[in-house]
């Protein structure tokens, strides 16, 4: 959307006009749901949260406590702050998901184990990460986000979004074992 558009989606949104909020919901939800599903492995869950978002931007214009400049950074932000939300939860009742994925019948068992103590090993590393440092990798490689665009819904300077991405990517790549000692 444009900047125009997006300033007629918020007069449509603070009227509560259901054409408006329709259009909204069908020009940011899948944005939000990628943003959501990149920070979260579960799929189920994933469209739960970025439902929920637009749940929270119908109840925020109703207070009239909605966004007033971008909407699209009220709902990346709003999102984030479910997804906290949702990992705290999840750290206090820790749950195994089952895979929903069938084994590939031509490949070996062993090599799906492999697969699966991998994306294990990653996921792991990655909820150890701070928030920030999630948030920061969603942004930079779910959404693709460049730098200035980080920076500017983190509020944060370009170098500082640097720094921390930098950090980010070398606990993952701490933690996963990944690091050769040459």
């Amino acid at each position: 959307m444009s900047v125009y558009d997006d300033q007629g989606a918020l007069d449509g949104l603070r009227r509560l006009d259901s054409q408006s909020i329709g259009a909204i919901y069908d020009q940011y939800f899948p944005e939000v749901y990628r943003y959501v599903r990149y920070r979260i492995d579960d799929d189920a869950a994933a469209e739960d949260i970025a439902s929920d978002v637009f749940v929270r931007l119908l109840e925020a214009s109703q207070k009239r406590q909605g966004p007033q400049t971008s909407l699209k950074g009220w709902l990346i932000a709003t999102a984030s702050h479910a997804v906290n939300d949702h990992l705290r939860r999840r750290y206090r009742r820790p749950t195994e998901a089952l895979s929903d994925r069938l084994p590939d019948e031509k490949s070996s068992v062993q090599a799906e184990v492999d697969l699966r103590e991998q994306n294990r090993a990653v996921q792991s590393a990655y909820a150890q990460l701070t928030s920030e440092q999630q948030h920061v990798l969603a942004l930079r490689f779910s959404q693709g986000y460049s730098l200035e665009e980080t920076a500017s819904y983190m509020q944060k300077k370009v170098n500082a979004v640097k720094v921390l991405q930098f950090r980010a990517l070398a606990a993952l790549q701490r933690m996963i074992g990944e690091v050769k000692n040459d």
